[in-house]
C-alpha cells in the first residue's frame, strides 16, 4: 500500500510531499519530496490507553442526582447494577460500537482495561476467558488495534474484605485468573499487532502479595493500574499501609516504562516529580475525570519532570480524541488561570499530539507512536478541505483540530495498515450499529 500526503508530521517535524509505503501492517518506507495525489495531512494516530468498553452503554444514563452528595462512589454503585444485566453477547456488541467510535475519533488502537470476566453472581464461564474472547472478537470485527489488559481484582478494599454484589463478576483466585490470562493470550494469537498485558485494578482491590509479583505475570507486556483517583482512596491506603498510593507504589512496585498509572489526579508535587522520573506513563482521561469529579492532573509539574503521558476514554461517556486533549489543556487553564499552559517551543496542540502519540504507544506496547520505518502503520488523515482547517499549515492544523474543530474531521484512519475509516466513516459502522441498537433496546431499563 502506498499513501501520499501534501504534509505529514514526521519525527523531525512537518514535511511536505511525503510518500509512505506500508508492507505487512508496518511502515516500510518514508520518502519526502515526492508529489502525488492523496491526503492533505497525515499524522501518527494515537492509542486510546484506557477504556472500559462496556460502560459505553451507560453513556448519558447516570446524570441524575442520587440521595445526598453525588460522587464517584454513587456512580460506581449504579455501574454495578448495570453490569448485572450484561451477557457475553451484549459485551461484544457494546465493545464493537465503542471501537467504531474510537476509530472515527482518531484512535488507531485501544488498551482495554478488562475486568468483566465472570457470569452474574460469580463463578466462571465454561471458558474462563469467554469475556476476553468477546473483546478480541469486537476488535477483529472493527479492525481496531488491541492491547488487552485482563484485570486482577481480588478484594473489596485495602482491608481485604470480600467482594460483593457486582464485584463478583470481577474477582478471581490466582488459579482462575491464570486461566483468564492464558485464554486471553490464545484469543489474541491470530492478530499480529495485538498485545497482551496485565492490570492490577488498584491498590485497594489487589493484595500486596499479588502486587509484588504482578509485573512478572506477563514479563514483556505493559502493566496498567488505577492510582490515586479519589481522595477517599488516598485516605484508605494511607491509613492501612502508612503511605499515600503513589508514594507506596514508587517504593514497592519497581515502576518503569512498562507501567501506566491511570488518573493520578491526587498527587503531591513531590509525588508528581518522583513518579515522572520512573518512566511510567500517566494515563489521563480528562472527560471521565471531569464527569466523575476526580480532580485535575498536575500537568505543569509532570512536564517539568519530563513525564510521559497519554489519553484514554475510560468510561466512554463521550468518545472524542480531540476533546480529551482539549479538556486536558483547558483544565490546566482553569486551574492556573492562564493560557497555553502545556505549550513549550511547540504549540499547545502539537505538544498534546506528540505526547498522546508517544505515550499511548509506550503504554500499549505498540512502538513509538511515530511515522517512521518499522513502526506499525497507525495513521490518521485530516480533512484539510474543511473550513476549520483550510489554509492552515504545521502546528496550526493540530491547534485548529483540537481547539476549534468538530466531529468528523478525521477523514481516514489506518490501524496497522488496515484502512478502517474512509471519508469519515468506519467501514463496519452499519453492521456494528445494528447489533448495538438491538442490545441497547434490551438494556435501557437497567438503571
Amino acid at each position: 500500500m502506498i499513501l501520499h500526503a501534501a504534509t505529514a508530521l514526521l519525527p523531525e517535524g512537518w514535511v511536505k510531499n511525503v510518500r509512505i509505503r506500508v508492507d505487512g501492517g508496518r511502515i516500510a518506507e518514508v520518502t519526502t519530496g515526492v508529489e502525488g495525489r492523496g491526503h492533505g495531512c497525515l499524522l501518527p494516530a494515537p492509542v486510546n490507553l484506557h477504556s472500559h468498553t462496556f460502560q459505553r452503554a451507560m453513556a448519558g444514563l447516570t446524570e441524575g442526582r442520587t440521595a445526598g452528595q453525588d460522587s464517584f462512589w454513587t456512580w460506581r454503585a449504579l455501574m454495578y447494577r448495570f453490569l448485572d444485566r450484561l451477557s457475553p453477547e451484549d459485551v461484544q456488541a457494546i465493545a464493537a460500537q465503542a471501537m467504531v467510535e474510537m476509530a472515527e475519533a482518531g484512535f488507531a488502537a485501544v488498551c482495554e482495561f478488562h475486568y468483566l470476566h465472570h457470569p452474574v453472581g460469580g463463578g466462571t464461564y465454561a471458558d474462563p476467558a469467554e469475556m476476553s474472547g468477546r473483546i478480541v472478537a469486537a476488535a477483529s470485527a472493527t479492525g481496531l488495534g488491541l492491547t488487552l489488559l485482563p484485570v486482577i481484582y481480588e478484594q473489596g478494599g485495602v482491608d481485604g474484605r470480600a467482594l460483593a454484589g457486582g464485584q463478583l463478576r470481577f474477582g478471581a483466585s490466582p488459579k482462575v485468573y491464570a486461566a483468564v490470562l492464558e485464554g486471553a493470550g490464545r484469543a489474541l494469537a491470530g492478530t499480529p499487532d495485538a498485545v497482551l498485558g496485565v492490570a492490577p485494578h488498584s491498590l485497594r482491590a489487589v493484595s500486596r502479595d499479588t502486587l509484588a509479583r504482578v509485573a512478572d505475570l506477563v514479563p514483556d507486556g505493559p502493566v496498567h493500574i488505577h492510582i490515586a483517583e479519589q481522595m477517599a482512596e488516598v485516605a484508605e491506603v494511607r491509613a492501612a499501609w502508612g503511605a499515600r498510593p503513589v508514594e507506596w507504589a514508587i517504593a514497592n512496585l519497581g515502576l518503569d516504562a512498562r507501567w501506566c498509572m491511570i488518573h493520578a489526579t491526587q498527587m503531591t508535587p513531590a509525588e508528581t516529580a518522583a513518579l515522572a522520573r520512573t518512566g511510567a506513563v500517566a494515563g489521563l482521561c480528562p472527560i471521565t475525570e471531569a464527569n466523575l469529579g476526580d480532580g485535575i492532573f498536575d500537568a505543569p509539574g509532570w512536564l517539568a519532570s519530563q513525564g510521559v503521558f497519554g489519553v484514554g476514554t475510560d468510561s466512554n461517556v463521550r468518545i472524542s480524541l480531540a476533546e480529551e486533549l482539549r479538556l486536558l489543556e483547558y483544565s490546566q487553564r482553569l486551574n492556573g488561570k492562564a493560557r497555553a499552559v502545556m505549550a513549550d517551543h511547540r504549540s499547545t496542540g502539537r505538544l498534546l499530539w506528540d505526547g498522546a502519540s508517544q505515550g499511548g504507544a509506550q503504554a500499549s506496547g505498540r512502538g513509538r507512536g511515530r511515522i517512521a520505518v518499522g513502526e506499525w502503520a497507525d495513521l490518521l488523515a485530516l480533512d484539510t478541505n474543511d473550513l476549520r482547517l483550510e489554509g492552515l499549515q504545521g502546528d496550526q492544523l493540530l491547534d485548529a483540530f483540537i481547539f476549534a474543530g468538530r466531529d468528523g474531521l478525521v477523514s481516514d484512519l489506518w490501524s496497522a495498515g488496515r484502512h478502517i475509516v474512509k471519508e469519515g466513516r468506519h467501514v463496519a459502522r452499519d453492521a456494528v450499529q445494528t447489533g448495538f441498537r438491538a442490545t441497547m433496546r434490551r438494556l435501557r431499563d437497567a438503571l
